[in-house]
């Protein structure tokens, strides 16, 4: 409780000589800390969950076998696959399910610049806020920083992807199955917003993996740094 008052006095100082006066007063069985390591320590923790986390999205099933992630089919789409697996089509709609999470990878590869750019605009008054915060509080500054850049970048890199994989011609071959059986209502969905949307949150969700990791596992706080940092908020 000492340390975490102390931690509070820390950060609500605004002038640097009284900010490191109170730091060297916090407990030092990690050695000294300052106001550059709290944001360095932060900087890390988020390099870690893009490196680590996010990079596993981008390889082939890193969506489809995520069951944290997967892209599902939208709720307008759930008749056109219980419908086509009614009529023997099942192979036709996992096809289908598989290539919105296709398109999905291909996109997250742009992420990681626009996540770099942002995790160095870090200030400290930022850090201070996400050192403090929520357990996803890091993810949710990523996630304020980062959704509109990433959403223009992903949108057109998954409309191509469609493409490329042949989702546009699959999906096109589903929805004209679907809507030719008699007694339904025709269909047809924004899938590239959808998926873009979806990508978007799984990239997301990821981050917060290994963010409630290093907040709640030390054996997760794999540098000196980072042990040092989250020590703070322990």
């Amino acid at each position: 409780m000492k340390k975490f008052i102390a931690l509070l006095l820390v950060l609500n100082l605004s002038a640097c000589a009284e900010l490191q006066q109170v730091v060297n007063q916090l407990p030092q069985g990690n050695g000294s800390i300052s106001q550059l390591d709290i944001g360095n320590g932060l900087r890390e923790a988020l390099d870690l969950g893009i490196d680590k986390q996010v990079s596993k999205l981008t390889s082939k099933d890193g969506f489809y076998n995520n069951e944290l992630v997967k892209i599902l089919l939208p709720e307008e789409l759930q008749k056109v696959d219980k419908a086509l697996r009614d009529i023997g089509l099942g192979s036709l709609a996992d096809d289908g399910i598989k290539v919105l999470n296709r398109a999905a990878e291909d996109a997250v590869s742009e992420a990681t610049p626009i996540f770099i750019d942002a995790v160095k605009d870090i200030t400290f008054n930022d850090a201070k806020n996400i050192l403090l915060g929520n357990k996803d509080a890091a993810t949710q500054y990523l996630n304020e920083k980062t959704q509109t850049a990433l959403y223009a970048k992903f949108n057109p890199v998954i409309k191509n992807s469609f493409a490329k994989v042949g989702a546009d011609q699959i999906w096109s071959n589903l929805i004209n199955k679907y809507n030719a059986i008699p007694f339904t209502n025709n269909v047809n969905p924004d899938l590239t917003d959808y998926v873009t949307t979806e990508a978007l949150k799984g990239v997301y969700k990821m981050i917060a993996v290994e963010e409630l990791e290093i907040r709640e596992k030390v054996g997760s706080r794999t540098t000196s740094l980072l042990q040092k940092v989250f020590a703070l908020q322990d």
